[in-house]
């Protein structure tokens, strides 16, 4: 503590990762595109170039003028936890931070050279304080990942989209662009979500939080392992029409379904990559110039891989069985597009008999 009462240090007994790398909580999808783009010659030349026709500045301004801004005078258990946060992931810099009055609890970063933080007076009012610290953490590590810059170029994209929607070929071109870009967007939030419980370091508040985001302040109404539940059920129900349902209902959203992210979190806090992290084994940023794209597009691919014959999805289960040569493969599709076939037809590619865990990779809690 310091003589001006805030925290300059974590409040409790949490672990600092000093020199970290946003490589060691990324997803692996988010982790190869984000190497290969800082990879790029000419990338950075094209993003100043760009910043130009972006509203940065004008959402400066905005923020400046009509939200408040988090000190040491302002909301200062926010700005307490935005210091620990960039205490703990060594982030020097420490980002702007609004408050923004809005009913919606959400959260974003957003910027192209300096990342302002921006949350919404539903979302302090919704969280308790550990619930918050995992949030402020969330979008640190958007902030340490370079996400922001990719964000606002999202944000552009969606709103030249809709001033040119009369232009036909104009907005497939610029929907093509928002649709790759949210696809990415959706797997970052999930990189996010691990800074936030690097941070938090308090898997049950990161819970707390997801649920809340989905059911409210009613705590005492719900129960994390059913809610977890949901996610496993929501990825096995169905037949391939739910499939392509899914898919049609996920495409227009730059979040996960908060279920599917609360299952991920879940799943990466009990597995050894967390645990390593935890014991101050993890990929520092003076090494993340000689990254190779080779081995971080391998790693992507062998994720979707490993999703693929995992999954209990009945669309991913066909994949798999295409990719593994299953005979039979026009009965397997008419069966399972139709919802009928006996259980030895569905055995054991059926949705019922199947095992396995999903992964897919979170109001922008952002």
């Amino acid at each position: 503590m310091t003589g001006t009462g805030f925290e300059k240090a974590p409040a409790r007994d949490r672990k600092r990762f000093p020199g970290i790398s946003s490589r060691a909580y990324e997803h692996p999808a988010d982790r190869s595109a984000l190497v290969a783009l800082r990879k790029l010659t000419g990338f950075d030349t094209v993003f100043k170039a760009l910043s130009g026709l972006l509203p940065e500045r004008s959402l400066r301004l905005l923020f400046l003028s009509d939200s408040v801004r988090v000190g040491e005078t302002q909301f200062p258990h926010l700005h307490a936890m935005l210091l620990d946060a960039c205490y703990i992931l060594d982030l020097e810099k420490v980002p702007q931070m609004y408050v923004q009055q809005d009913p919606k609890p959400n959260a974003m970063c957003i910027g192209l050279d300096e990342p302002i933080i921006v949350v919404t007076t539903g979302l302090v009012e919704l969280l308790d304080e550990e619930e918050m610290r995992a949030v402020v953490g969330h979008e640190v590590g958007h902030a340490l990942s370079g996400h922001a810059v990719y964000r606002t170029i999202l944000l552009f994209l969606t709103t030249l989209a809709l001033k040119i929607a009369w232009i036909p070929l104009g907005n497939v071109a610029i929907m093509g662009l928002v649709t790759a870009l949210r696809e990415w967007f959706r797997k970052s939030e999930l990189s996010a979500d691990r800074a936030g419980l690097l941070v938090g370091q308090d898997v049950h508040a990161s819970m707390r939080g997801l649920m809340k985001l989905a059911g409210g302040n009613h705590l005492h109404e719900m129960n994390v392992d059913a809610f977890l539940a949901q996610a496993e059920e929501y990825e096995r129900s169905g037949d391939l029409r739910d499939s392509v349902l899914k898919i049609l209902n996920v495409l227009p959203r730059t979040h996960p379904f908060t279920t599917v992210r609360a299952a991920e979190l879940k799943k990466w806090s009990q597995n050894r990559d967390y645990q390593r992290i935890m014991d101050g084994h993890y990929p520092r940023r003076e090494e993340d110039k000689d990254t190779s794209v080779t081995d971080s597009f391998r790693q992507s691919a062998a994720h979707y891989a490993d999703t693929v014959r995992t999954s209990k999805d009945p669309l991913m289960k066909l994949v798999g069985d295409i990719a593994g040569g299953t005979a039979d493969l026009g009965g397997k599709l008419r069966d399972r597009f139709t919802g009928s076939g006996n259980s030895s037809s569905s055995a054991p590619g059926g949705e019922d008999k199947s095992t396995g865990t999903g992964k897919d990779g979170a109001t922008e809690q952002g």
